[in-house]
């Protein structure tokens, strides 16, 4: 059959749809519904989505960015959360035979599974309106599960976009900003402001898309080693990187190891973990990883 244009999208589809089911907000899964045509559009244009493409959606909500990737793509499955949205789902997508609803925990769907069948193993392309509260834990699950990914195309508060792409010695930057960077080259596609969500939220939103390195560019011994050392480092920004990775607990490296490590690579120990580069903390957790194993 053919498809169906999508008419969700703005303010009046949206409340029609919401007071038809007597919906209520629920604050517990950071529920804000797009309500802006034109970045629904941009999305989808950023995102590259085309008629070859299975995507994974999370947080369909009532099912508007659905309707334009289920236009757009060859297959759509979207996993939601939220129970009382699935009956909603059902209506919306119902001109819709290339969608999949979900209704789950992001967190705990086998992914890798879902490409294999759907995509014969074959990278998948993410697309999320996400709740804030959970981004972090939803990009890096992706990212750690080294699930089969082309890219990720994700609506995250501004703050968090800024943090995803920022360089070394900036404000934003930290262990999110290098994580991502290891995973995925990043680029904020639009910004969007409160007014294009119901309910508004108190913050700005940014549109960003990841795309998944084929090959990591950085060579590292241990990946999961080099994020402890990461985090360590910017668990106490205000501490030197010698002292921040010395009295870490959950870190077995000693205030004599890290100022070795550091020198061996001609840094001063007085350096904080803002200055240094990815490059940089894959070489520092080689050396202290060698040092352990010593």
């Amino acid at each position: 059959m053919s498809k169906r244009e999508p008419y969700l999208g703005n303010p009046q589809a949206t409340i029609a749809v919401l007071n038809k089911y007597g919906f209520t907000f629920q604050k517990k899964f950071g529920q804000n519904f797009l309500i802006d045509t034109h970045v629904l559009e941009k999305i989808i244009r950023a995102a590259e989505i085309t008629e070859d493409d299975f995507v994974l959606e999370i947080g369909p909500g009532i099912g508007t960015m659905t309707q334009y990737l289920a236009y757009a793509a060859r297959e759509v499955c979207a996993v939601e959360i939220d129970k009382s949205l699935i009956p909603i789902l059902e209506d919306t997508l119902s001109d819709y035979d290339n969608v999949t609803v979900i209704n789950e925990d992001i967190l705990k769907v086998d992914i890798a599974k879902l490409a294999e069948e759907k995509n014969g193993g074959r990278p998948i392309k993410v697309v999320a309106n996400l709740p804030y509260y959970i981004t972090t834990p939803i990009i890096m699950g992706l990212f750690e599960s080294h699930v089969p990914l082309e890219s990720i195309t994700v609506m995250v508060q501004k703050e968090v976009a800024d943090r995803m792409q920022s360089d070394p010695g900036s404000k934003d930057y930290g262990a999110l900003s290098l994580a991502v960077q290891y995973y995925a080259k990043a680029e904020i596609v639009a910004n969007v402001p409160p007014n294009c969500f119901m309910p508004r939220p108190n913050v700005g939103s940014a549109v960003i898309r990841l795309t998944c390195h084929k090959q990591n560019p950085i060579q590292v011994q241990d990946e999961k080693f080099m994020f402890r050392v990461i985090r360590a480092s910017f668990n106490q920004r205000r501490k030197t990187l010698q002292n921040g990775l010395g009295n870490d607990a959950s870190l077995p490296v000693t205030k004599e190891q890290a100022k070795e490590a550091l020198e061996r690579m001609g840094l001063a120990p007085t350096i904080r973990g803002e200055r240094l580069s990815l490059e940089e903390f894959a070489r520092l957790s080689d050396i202290l990883s060698a040092m352990r194993k010593a």
